[in-house]
């Protein structure tokens, strides 16, 4: 570095939890890459050791053991002369695990920064796992300030101190931000405005280095950026791919500035759908699963999957089968075989007649003088998973589940039946939004996608009314309001968890209003057993939301009461934290 110059290396890149020897080898390519270029420093995202984020794994001491020893190994290798490192490892230090950013430079670790401010909300749950414990490094001699995610996230609290206002007061000079932050809709705009308060209030550019790729439900879309102390811009990685890219920064009257590559972003729906297909091609691949398979009904949930699927996986690599009945429209056999042609993917019909019928002659004695009802439509469903399942065992191909998350919300699936499945890539997209993103896919296709351009749903299946077709001329919205209707009060229940009445007050009927509320709770036992899926709303089922199934409050739909803080006596809430303590 010359002294009015630095150059950082932002290695946005896509970590596996537990593979830590793997993550370890990136970790030194990404080097070998910054040393190349002739940066000074290289920045690796947060746990990137362990991959983000570990869950109870960081807990067991081997894997403790394993990470440290990676660490070190990485840490030796920088006495040749190349960059430093600033890589997210969890550490043991004085019987306490952190969650630790290692700076290894000259062939040792020459220092280690803790995480002040642990998330405990959402989908995060580090006030479990890790220790509270900011002071800048120095790199080359530029002071650098590590705050690690959360700590830029929040101002000073009881709970939170300001990690950013302590490094400029303790000298920083450019604060570097590794972060494992998960996407969900709108996040970006998000996470703009935290990094232009922490720039404005602090008066030092920023750093963010974001991780990429999926780890289970939650997807690490990268976009990682930098802002100059003026709130220019500095650089814009792209988002849901892997990227290292050198900035190089200079020392100016004003501070230290970049001007670096800034990357298009993809938004709204087309990041919704980016989203999807990393987070099902990461499952797959990092789960170890040679391809995937899917029932092909004919209708647009199983469509938009498959073609998820085929961007994510390569149409080789993913298998529709039509199970028809036979309350199965030709229309529909007709829409399946054109959208598997147009995909290119493996294609065939099983007819499930004898499975189901079988079923029917076993279980007549018991049915006996008993009317036909939804448990004659359901043995469909089952007889679908069941085969399903089973090519799926004799393949090793995992079987992907359709249901959008308007169903999921009101239990309009059969378990054991079209729940079956490893994983869901549209488990968090209403059906209204199922219907935008068919149409976006046959009108554009995402960097970095597998399958063909053009239309790959046939336009009949976007427009046809939705059916399960398990009787003859059904709709889904003979059970169902219209789904504008039905997603507009469930994005009000459970993004929002509006009351009753406030839904009711902007104008939704009240017995609809009060018949989704409680279809929404008694199927919170179906969304238990569901696949996990990807996320991309506020809220999601599983790791957002958890309520419990066994549950007997009820909303009524009545204006809320107003408190009566005349009850709580003076000292009652101290007395009870002291209780609780």
């Amino acid at each position: 570095m010359s002294e009015q110059q630095i150059k950082i290396t932002l290695a946005q890149l896509n970590p596996t939890v537990g593979d830590v020897t793997g993550n370890a080898a990136k970790a030194r390519a990404a080097r070998d890459k910054a040393k190349a270029d002739g940066a000074d420093l290289v920045v690796l995202s947060e746990l990137f050791v362990a991959g983000y984020p570990p869950e109870d794994l960081v807990l067991k001491p081997a894997f403790q053991s394993a990470c440290r020893a990676a660490i070190e190994e990485l840490a030796r290798e920088t006495k040749d002369g190349g960059p430093a490192m600033l890589i997210g490892t969890p550490w043991v230090e004085d019987g306490k695990l952190y969650n630790a950013c290692a700076l290894l430079d000259g062939g040792r670790i020459a220092a280690l920064r803790f995480k002040a401010n642990l998330p405990n909300y959402g989908v995060f749950d580090e006030k479990r796992l890790f220790a509270r414990a900011a002071r800048p490094v120095t790199v080359r001699g530029v002071r650098i300030g590590v705050p690690i995610c959360e700590d830029i996230w929040l101002e000073e609290s009881e709970d939170y101190e300001n990690v950013v206002e302590c490094l400029a007061e303790t000298g920083a000079e450019i604060l570097v931000v590794p972060n494992g932050s998960p996407y969900a809709r709108d996040k970006a705009d998000l996470r703009l405005s935290i990094v232009v308060a922490r720039v404005t209030e602090s008066g030092l550019p920023l750093v963010y280095l974001n991780e990429v790729g999926g780890q289970d439900e939650l997807i690490f879309d990268g976009a990682s950026f930098a802002l100059n102390a003026d709130l220019s811009v500095a650089a814009q990685l792209p988002a849901f791919e892997e990227n290292i890219t050198t900035l190089t920064w200079r020392k100016t009257a004003d501070g230290w500035r970049c001007n670096g590559p800034i990357t298009a972003q993809p938004e709204g729906d087309k990041a919704d759908y980016a989203a999807c297909v990393l987070g099902l091609r990461d499952y797959v691949r990092k789960n170890g699963f040679p391809g995937v398979l899917l029932g092909v009904s004919g209708g647009i949930d199983s469509a938009l999957c498959a073609a998820i699927a085929v961007d994510a996986l390569g149409a080789d690599k993913v298998r529709g089968v039509m199970l028809p009945f036979r309350y199965t429209a030709q229309v529909s056999l007709d829409d399946a075989a054109k959208l598997a042609a147009a995909l290119g993917i493996r294609y065939e019909i099983l007819p499930i007649a004898d499975a189901v019928n079988g079923f029917e002659k076993i279980l007549a004695p018991v049915f006996a003088g008993l009317e036909r009802d939804i448990t004659e439509e359901n043995l469909q469903a089952r007889a679908r998973g069941t085969l399903l399942m089973a090519i799926s065992n004799k393949t090793g191909a995992m079987v992907v589940t359709t249901g959008n998350k308007s169903e999921m919300s009101v239990g309009y699936a059969t378990l054991y039946g079209d729940m079956n499945g490893g994983f869901n890539p549209i488990k968090d997209i209403y059906k209204t939004e199922v219907f935008r993103l068919s149409s976006l896919r046959n009108a554009w296709k995402p960097d970095g996608a597998l399958g063909p351009s053009g239309e790959v749903i046939p336009v009949n299946i976007i427009i046809r009314p939705p059916t399960a077709e398990l009787r003859e001329n059904q709709t889904d919205q003979d059970s169902l309001p219209p789904y504008d209707v039905l997603d507009a009060i469930l994005e009000r229940l459970v993004e929002r968890e509006e009351p009753l009445a406030t839904i009711i007050e902007a104008g939704f009927d009240p017995d609809v209003v009060t018949r989704i509320d409680r279809l929404l709770n008694i199927a919170e036992y179906k969304r238990r057993q569901a696949a996990p899926g990807v996320k991309v709303t506020r809220k999601n089922f599983g790791r957002d939301r958890r309520y419990p199934i066994t549950n007997r409050f009820r909303d009524f739909g009545k204006a809320l009461p107003e408190p009566d803080d005349k009850l709580v006596t003076r000292g009652s809430r101290a007395s009870a934290e002291a209780f609780e303590g």
